[in-house]
């Protein structure tokens, strides 16, 4: 009886037992989502057990586990992670669909968006353009263009067919930051301006901020673009570029180490010498050259870091024989040779998948010289300056839960600006002139919250820090308020503090849900500016020189404030907003009547500050998808500057407000794309907008020797005429639909003024000799031209492949 009992006692523990520890099998095949092909190494991790493996050959990869509900992270380079959770009471086949991680990063924004993001996110006045949109745009000479597309849409302008920047709500061109992958741009445009030096097809992320802008950016009071490089999450070769009349460029994309090294290059190149001619023949002598280059190294060391580079090169030749003197200097031409050479260290830690920490290295510089060979001589005098600038970031982030995340971090920023350096050559009639060089640090600390407190109110709040630091060498004068005679000066050795300038910076954002489709959103921003370009003119010249804060130039402060109501309708498929700003800023630099910038040793007694507003209206419909989609805006702005000098000789419109160069106060644009079918794509787009100020003269003066001259009392007095244009463009691809196709292509047409309108530039004046055109000027003693870049429309065609 004992024995029978021991033996069923037995028999139930060991039945208990193997019901405890039953097991099953998980199974999962791993498919590539838009191919269907099996993936092969993909990574399975499950947890709480902590142990899974690779796919094979098949996609397929199973383990047998004990019942209990697990968690499956799938990953694959270049891939979209999968996430799963389950729980295992049976044997369970899981069939996983990755999609490619490069198809997300090939759009300008990456970070994953809801639907409804415009209206639920508390950031306010953010720009963002697809790649896909993009591309459609029509453009100059049928380039791909960053800022040319940015100007299509509301509150930003440039100053005409050629621009050497942006104005974002009024703001001057150095007024916004301009970052290629972290690391500053100076001078952002090829061709006199005519578009952008970013190479094209490697760009995947940008961002333009203007409102409540995040804690991490500073340094400017305007705005922020924020261009990024794609990460090169490649496993085969792919080539992509195009062949135009303008440019030629090429994309190479590839593994170096498969599934931890991968790179991405791309160069652009342009010879435009031979069309120049084309448009007038006073170009006949003309030379424009230019060409850009970015390289991207993508390392993978372990699963929990990401270790970047990025390399990026562009230069641009310009020979001009329209100016034959500046200052004392007689030339046959004007040679301008500018270039930008950058790179980026950036190192991704991830602790988990919810926290991470970057640390960034940025290195650069940017040089500008002018050449001017001598007339009947083969002597060249040259002009060099140059910006050297390096900086370093670290940050740290944390996502909470839907509802809190936050980021905080450190940045170190070092310029050193050396003005400028002529070197006469053999020329016996100019001298040799080396000005000082400045060289300042920027030291901030930043933390911005996003939160939501209730289901109807979200909030991001920033807090910026900076201490900036002027350093010697410096020579530091002090001047006569009414004669802007030197007082006194005192010479700061290297290494000791000229000024230092303390700043705090806040940043508010609010979205306020009405119903599931609208919402209200409030935003303000206070930033500081301590390094400022210092120009008398809308358009590139080599006059204009970049100049850091000192005891004389104060920095320059902004506050901004926003309102706007947002609004989708149609599932999200179609978006509207109206958006409201007002802008106070202190110390905004303008150049004293008479000024000259061009080897100025004390370019300081040369400008003067003032206080500037900006306030303004924006209007915006858009249509996501669909075979006619686009988008229409318009603006109603006002720019403004003033004066608060004692001394005559100082005021500008006798320190009353008066228009700024960037005040444009209507303005119209929109872009339609109609997509017949997958072959056929046709867009247009269309801009209207108030001419620039610019500066006529009030009257005339007669001496008593018969001579007569203009008086010119006030500044921006007048307009240039009311600027618009049409554009157009016709994409064609072939053979697109064929499955697995390595190859493929499509030609881009664009015409550019489509109308041949004839929007003046600029108008400068003459003087008049003898009765030359009396019938026009009467007995004026100047007569007025109007500059033109472009008078009739301009027409390009490229060829766009793709192989992989």
């Amino acid at each position: 009886m004992n024995i029978r009992c021991t033996v069923l006692i037995l028999m139930i523990c060991l039945t208990i037992t193997r019901i405890q520890s039953q097991e099953h099998t998980l199974s999962f095949t791993i498919v590539d989502g838009k191919s269907a092909l099996p993936i092969e190494n993909a990574n399975i991790l499950l947890s709480p057990c902590n142990c899974g493996g690779v796919s094979d050959a098949n996609g397929t990869f199973s383990i047998t586990l004990p019942k209990n509900r697990y968690k499956a992270v799938i990953t694959f380079v270049g891939f979209q992670n999968e996430v799963v959770t389950l729980t295992l009471d049976r044997d369970t086949d899981l069939a996983i669909r990755l999609f490619e991680q490069e198809e997300r990063l090939s759009e300008v924004i990456v970070s994953a968006k809801k639907a409804n993001a415009m209206v639920t996110s508390p950031q306010m006045g953010v720009l963002q353009l697809e790649s896909q949109e993009l591309k459609k745009i029509p453009t100059a000479l049928g380039e791909l263009d960053v800022l040319r597309g940015l100007t299509l849409l509301p509150g930003v302008n440039n100053t005409g067919e050629v621009s050497n920047g942006l104005s974002v709500r009024g703001g001057s061109l150095d007024q916004n930051l301009v970052l290629y992958d972290y690391a500053p741009i100076f001078n952002p445009t090829h061709l006199f301006g005519l578009f952008s030096i970013f190479t094209p097809d490697v760009i995947s992320e940008i961002e333009l901020y203007r409102a409540n802008i995040p804690a991490r950016y500073g340094g400017r009071i305007t705005s922020v673009l924020d261009i990024k490089v794609t990460n090169p999450y490649v496993d085969t070769l792919k080539l992509s570029g195009g062949i135009g009349l303008v440019s030629s460029r090429l994309n190479i994309e590839a593994p170096l180490i498969k599934d931890k090294l991968m790179v991405i290059a791309g160069a652009r190149a342009g010879f435009t010498d031979f069309l120049l001619p084309i448009f007038s023949e006073r170009l006949k002598n003309t030379k424009a050259r230019f060409n850009d280059g970015t390289l991207k190294l993508l390392y993978l060391p372990t699963a929990k870091d990401q270790i970047t580079f990025t390399g990026f090169f562009s230069n641009d030749f310009y020979q001009l024989d329209l100016i034959s003197r500046i200052e004392n200097i007689e030339a046959e031409s004007n040679q301008y040779d500018f270039r930008n050479l950058n790179g980026t260290l950036n190192w991704l830690h991830s602790f988990d998948e919810n926290t991470a920490l970057r640390n960034i290295l940025v290195s650069g510089i940017y040089n500008a010289d002018n050449i001017f060979p001598e007339i009947d001589s083969s002597n060249e005098i040259e002009f060099r300056s140059r910006i050297k600038h390096s900086s370093f970031i670290s940050e740290f982030s944390k996502y909470v839960n839907d509802r809190f995340d936050y980021y905080l971090g450190t940045q170190i920023n070092r310029y050193k600006i050396e003005p400028g350096t002529l070197d006469p050559g053999s020329a016996t009639s100019v001298s040799p002139v080396a000005l000082d060089p400045e060289t300042s640090y920027e030291f901030s600390g930043y933390v911005n919250l996003n939160w939501q407190p209730l289901d109807f109110l979200t909030l991001s709040t920033g807090l910026r820090y900076t201490h900036y630091l002027l350093e010697g060498p410096y020579i530091s004068n002090t001047y006569d308020n009414t004669t802007g005679n030197i007082l006194s000066t005192e010479v700061f050795e290297k290494g000791e503090t000229v000024v230092n300038y303390n700043g705090w910076e806040s940043r508010l954002g609010a979205s306020i849900l009405l119903n599931e489709t609208t919402s209200l959103k409030l935003s303000y921003a206070r930033l500081n500016q301590y390094l400022q370009n210092i120009y008398n003119s809308t358009t590139p010249l080599p006059t204009s020189r970049w100049k850091t804060s000192d005891p004389n130039i104060l920095p320059q402060t902004s506050d901004a404030y926003g309102l706007g109501i947002y609004s989708s309708f149609k599932e999200n498929t179609i978006e509207a907003s109206v958006e409201g700003y007002y802008r106070t800023s202190k110390n905004n630099l303008t150049y004293r009547p008479g000024a000259d910038f061009f080897l100025e040793p004390f370019v300081d007694r040369e400008v003067v500050q003032g206080p500037g507003r900006a306030y303004g209206v924006e209007f915006s419909l858009k249509k996501n998808n669909g075979p006619l989609n686009g988008w229409l805006n318009y603006t109603w702005s006002r720019s403004q500057l003033r004066t608060e000098s004692e001394a005559l000789s100082d005021r500008i419109n006798n320190n009353q407000w008066f228009n700024s160069d960037f005040d444009r106060p209507h303005t119209f644009n929109s872009t339609l794309n109609f997509e017949a079918d997958e072959y056929n794509t046709l867009s247009f787009n269309f801009v209207l907008q108030t001419g620039r100020p610019l500066t006529v003269p009030n009257g005339v003066i007669e001496f008593s020797d018969g001579i007569r001259a203009p008086i010119f009392l006030e500044r921006n007095n007048s307009r240039l005429p009311t600027y618009h244009r049409l554009d157009m463009s016709y994409d064609v691809h072939f053979s697109k639909s064929k499955k697995n196709k390595r190859w493929s292509n499509y030609w881009t047409f664009t015409i550019y003024n489509v109308y041949g309108r004839k929007n003046p530039l600029n108008i400068f004046y003459t003087q008049r000799n003898g009765l030359q055109n009396a019938d026009v000027f009467l007995d004026s003693p100047l007569g007025s031209f109007e500059l033109l870049v472009l008078n009739a429309p301009l027409f390009s065609l490229t060829y766009n492949f793709t192989f992989q």
